[in-house]
């Protein structure tokens, strides 16, 4: 089994740069406002120059949001792995489970969902990506469950997903509202357990 390469000098360079010009953003966010606060803000803020910001992030919106298409591969990914015998329900918290703590330490985490689920653009983004990562779980989810071979439309493995997702984001939305004081984790197994009743 081939291990993964270690990281080299520049990328651990750039995630820590990356790092610096998030947490900066989102203190400008912060006091500002996000539809307030402009990338040239950003990048003077952070000391560095329009265009090498824009090198790190595309927009202002990806300052935010992050590489959503990485995480959603690593969702994917994290799903297929698990045993055979892993359930659905439980392929799929596996899942969420580890891109919570993926790219950004509880706090940071705390600070982009409290700016997303209270920003309308960003929200919309959000659930826009992350009906892509529903429709790509589908077949891995029918999988799991025995249904791949299903007659067409079959709506269980999608629901099952559309399900997990909304749990996930309301036991993250409630976890926003305690400032973090909440157990996010215990949060999801709650609404998933009220679901699956």
């Amino acid at each position: 089994m081939a291990h993964p390469k270690a990281p080299t000098l520049w990328d651990r360079s750039r995630e820590i740069a990356v790092a610096a010009i998030l947490d900066t953003a989102l203190r400008l966010f912060a006091e500002q406002g996000y539809d307030a606060t402009t990338m040239a803000e950003i990048a003077k803020e952070a000391g560095i120059s329009q265009r090498s910001l824009f090198r790190y992030f595309g927009s202002k919106e990806d300052l935010v949001c992050g590489d959503q298409d990485g995480l959603g591969r690593l969702l994917k990914d994290t799903v297929e792995a698990q045993p055979p015998d892993v359930s659905a329900w439980d392929a799929l918290r596996a899942g969420f489970e580890t891109i919570m703590v993926a790219r950004h330490t509880p706090e940071r985490v705390l600070r982009i969902a409290t700016l997303i689920f209270s920003t309308p653009s960003l929200r919309a983004r959000y659930v826009e990506k992350r009906l892509r990562w529903q429709a790509d779980l589908v077949p891995a989810i029918e999988s799991r469950m025995g249904i791949a071979d299903a007659p067409a439309p079959d709506p269980r493995a999608p629901a099952v997903i559309a399900a997990t997702f909304a749990c996930a984001d309301t036991a993250t939305e409630l976890w926003v509202r305690s400032g973090g004081r909440a157990d996010v984790a215990a949060l999801f197994d709650e609404a998933i357990s009220a679901v699956r009743t």
